[in-house]
């Protein structure tokens, strides 16, 4: 069995929350429309574990954990015309966009906030805090994830 990766997911608050996740069980995790994240969700393996981070939130962070519970698969809203996901330019016989699924590990009592991360050592070349690199979907190493999880489940006791 090939090795656990770990991803960083970015989802704004009004499309989808931790909450919902948790709620729901599992999810698709559709409408990824740029290129190097659709890559990065191609690569994601089943059992991946994933950083769950609010953007566009107050204040943006990671919020807790799912994994991969399917591998990926074309997006089928590419093909709805009218839906906000469309793309006339994606084929079924040649999918432009893809999207996996994710269920719900862990909610962490608090955020972890953006800024924060920024100023963990541990985390100074994450993706998600480098200026101008910061796609919705993300590789993230092993050790990052390790101190995220920390951090967020030290939330409750800061």
């Amino acid at each position: 069995m090939a090795e656990r990766r770990y991803w960083l997911m970015k989802c704004e608050p009004g499309a989808y929350r931790i909450e919902q996740l948790e709620q729901d069980g599992e999810t698709s995790w559709e409408g990824v429309r740029n290129y190097q994240a659709r890559n990065f969700m191609r690569e994601m393996k089943l059992g991946d574990r994933v950083l769950f981070y609010a953007s566009n939130a107050t204040p943006s962070g990671v919020v807790g954990i799912a994994e991969v519970s399917r591998e990926s698969y074309p997006d089928a809203h590419a093909f709805e015309r009218g839906h906000e996901y469309f793309d006339p330019k994606s084929k079924k016989d040649k999918p432009s966009w893809f999207m996996v699924d994710v269920r719900f590990v862990e909610r962490f009592p608090d955020i972890v906030a953006l800024e924060t991360l920024k100023r963990t050592a541990a985390l100074r070349k994450m993706m998600v805090v480098q200026p101008g690199r910061r796609p919705s979907v993300q590789p993230v190493t092993p050790a990052e994830f390790a101190a995220v999880v920390t951090l967020g489940r030290d939330a409750a006791q800061r």
